[in-house]
């Protein structure tokens, strides 16, 4: 093997060129397979995160009325960016292995900007209304819902059911 083809072959970057599976191919979801790990899990919290942080209606019923079960907005950016690292690069990183294409990748880059910015700006500890209340908060939720749409519709899924609690997300993403 050159040594071309052979630094080629040990990617570190998620997809079939540094896939660590061997023999039988699983069943897929969208031509990805499901034991490509973890990219199902960190897909699962990326769109878990970006339902929240996309849901007006959740905000106000949720977030703030201070219900259980559902985290708040610095534990859905946590989500957003905690396995996938995209507080440190774009998810044009994943185009393959978390998001189906570039168009994916890119609504998920611009929500991550957008509420990381405010997250920044605000603080982790803040309280859920200063987030609710920033001027750029309007436009977060868009680029989030926009994110969500695209990718809750690409996994077959209905955009506009009301976000899972963590439990249920648990669930979703055991081994």
């Amino acid at each position: 093997m050159s040594s071309t083809a052979s630094s080629t072959a040990s990617s570190t970057a998620p997809g079939p060129a540094g896939s660590s599976r061997r023999g039988r191919r699983s069943s897929t979801m969208g031509g990805m397979p499901l034991n490509d790990m973890p990219w199902w899990r960190w897909r699962t919290n990326v769109r878990s995160a970006l339902h929240m942080l996309s849901d007006p209606a959740f905000h106000q019923s949720v977030w703030l009325a201070g219900q259980e079960g559902y985290g708040d907005v610095t534990d859905a950016v946590y989500r957003l960016v905690e396995d996938t690292w995209l507080d440190n690069w774009s998810a044009e990183k994943y185009v393959g292995a978390i998001f189906r294409d570039p168009g994916e990748a890119q609504l998920v880059d611009v929500a991550v900007l957008r509420v990381l910015r405010i997250l920044h700006q605000v603080g982790p500890d803040a309280p859920v209304s200063a987030y609710l209340e920033h001027p750029g908060w309007p436009e977060a939720v868009r680029a989030a819902r926009e994110a969500h749409v695209r990718l809750a519709t690409a996994d077959g899924d209905d955009p506009d059911v009301p976000p899972r609690s963590l439990d249920v997300l648990r669930i979703l993403t055991r081994a």
